[in-house]
């Protein structure tokens, strides 16, 4: 008897969950009840004058009977109110639970997911800015506190699968759009799975290539259009938040890379070949050297609660971004949250021995002025300092960053891949410091 009247009350409680604020469901509950009160008036209506002129039959004793007639009227009408009540929300908790059951994850009551779509819907205005895989983990992270999120991709790849349909295509470069938004995707199953499954070296033409990259070049072939072809991609993936090209014009990065042997910098072109150079990069450039931002990348800037920069290859994936003239200006004249993400480990031929405040010393020399309110770096756990690193190496933080930077330490690192970031403690750090300098959502 005991068990079964814990199971009622944990039912009765779940059930009143619904009535929490900023689930939107009291509204229409209320229009719902409204409603059924008004056709109980009428029916109520209609009995009571059948009751009252009907002749005598033999079946008004059971009318009477029905409605109680043999108890008092408040009495009646709370236990008929109760019942109706009682009616109404069970049928919409099955209405809804039929509804909702294929968009449901499994294990998950409904509420549950209501509840998480509502907070997501409501969540800030995020833009991320970058490229490579180190955004890709980014958007994994954020995706769970909102679905208001606009990535902003460097185009300035021009290796692999990007490179050889840049070159032969003749359109911008699909390779680190197609991450983000299988990242974004609201469900990474076997869609996002195809979406990123690259065709194995051959001699053939789509050896090397992934599937998405040809989806997308395919599309932008049939829209005519490479920013509709990447919005009609997020759609078939069912992406929550946009992907946006930072600049619509076909764009080369190009680097001064000082050698050891040589007296002059090496002048290096494409994004690819910059860290083959194995060399120490002075400075990076596009050419042509002011390019125009996309539109929508602008609008999305000025208007975000969050900007986020990194994670990801200082050099190739987060300056060909900033070096396009009007993200950098919108950056600096946005009254968003400006965080930087500090890389866990160097990128061998690009940032080798690099501390954090080399990091924050390039991105200054590049952009020209001090962009960020917040760094965020990571802290590495002594188990991970007692591994041989191998060819690889820490970004360490150093006292130069701490006098002069607002920093953020965190313990960032996955544990399954230890030089990169892990994407649900990227996301959560990021969404409390936003939480810290704006405070907390209002329900």
């Amino acid at each position: 008897m005991r068990i079964h009247l814990k199971g009622i009350l944990t039912s009765v409680r779940s059930a009143l969950r619904w009535l929490n604020p900023g689930i939107g469901v009291k509204r229409w509950l209320v229009v719902v009840l409204l409603g059924t009160t008004l056709v109980g008036v009428g029916l109520a209506v209609l009995v009571l004058d059948v009751y009252r002129n009907a002749p005598d039959t033999w079946w008004l004793p059971i009318l009477s009977a029905i409605s109680l007639r043999f108890i008092t009227r408040p009495l009646r009408a709370l236990i008929f109110g109760g019942l109706g009540v009682g009616l109404i929300l069970f049928g919409i908790w099955g209405f809804n639970r039929s509804l909702l059951a294929p968009y449901t994850h499994s294990g998950r009551p409904i509420y549950d997911t209501v509840a998480l779509h509502r907070r997501r819907e409501r969540g800030p205005n995020i833009v991320a800015i970058g490229g490579g895989h180190g955004l890709s983990i980014l958007l994994r992270g954020l995706k769970e506190f909102s679905y208001n999120i606009t990535a902003v991709v460097t185009v300035a790849d021009d290796g692999g699968s990007s490179g050889r349909i840049r070159q032969t295509m003749g359109i911008l470069p699909p390779g680190d759009i197609r991450n983000c938004l299988a990242a974004l995707s609201s469900d990474e199953a076997l869609l996002s799975q195809l979406f990123q499954y690259r065709f194995e070296e051959s001699e053939d033409g789509l050896g090397g290539h992934s599937f998405g990259n040809l989806f997308i070049t395919a599309l932008a072939e049939i829209t005519g259009s490479f920013e509709e072809a990447v919005a009609e991609s997020g759609r078939v993936l069912a992406i929550h938040g946009r992907v946006l090209p930072a600049t619509l014009h076909d764009v080369t990065l190009m680097a001064d890379v000082d050698l050891p042997l040589l007296t002059a910098p090496l002048r290096v072109e494409g994004e690819s070949q910059i860290p083959k150079a194995a060399g120490q990069v002075r400075r990076v450039w596009l050419q042509p050297s002011d390019p125009p931002a996309f539109p929508e990348v602008i609008r999305a800037i000025l208007n975000a609660d969050l900007i986020v920069v990194g994670p990801g290859s200082l050099y190739t994936s987060i300056l060909p971004n900033l070096l396009v003239p009007d993200i950098a200006r919108a950056c600096e004249a946005s009254r968003g949250l400006k965080i930087f993400v500090c890389n866990v480990a160097n990128q061998k031929g690009e940032t080798d021995g690099y501390t954090t405040i080399d990091h924050l010393n390039a991105l200054r020399t590049h952009v020209g002025s001090d962009l960020f309110d917040v760094i965020l770096c990571n802290s590495v756990p002594d188990k991970l300092r007692k591994i041989d690193s191998g060819n690889q190496a820490w970004v360490e933080l150093d006292d130069a960053t701490l006098e002069r930077y607002p920093v953020y330490v965190a313990e960032l690192v996955d544990d399954l891949d230890r030089w990169r970031h892990n994407s649900t403690r990227l996301g959560r750090v990021i969404y409390d410091i936003w939480q810290e300098r704006t405070g907390p959502l209002v329900e």
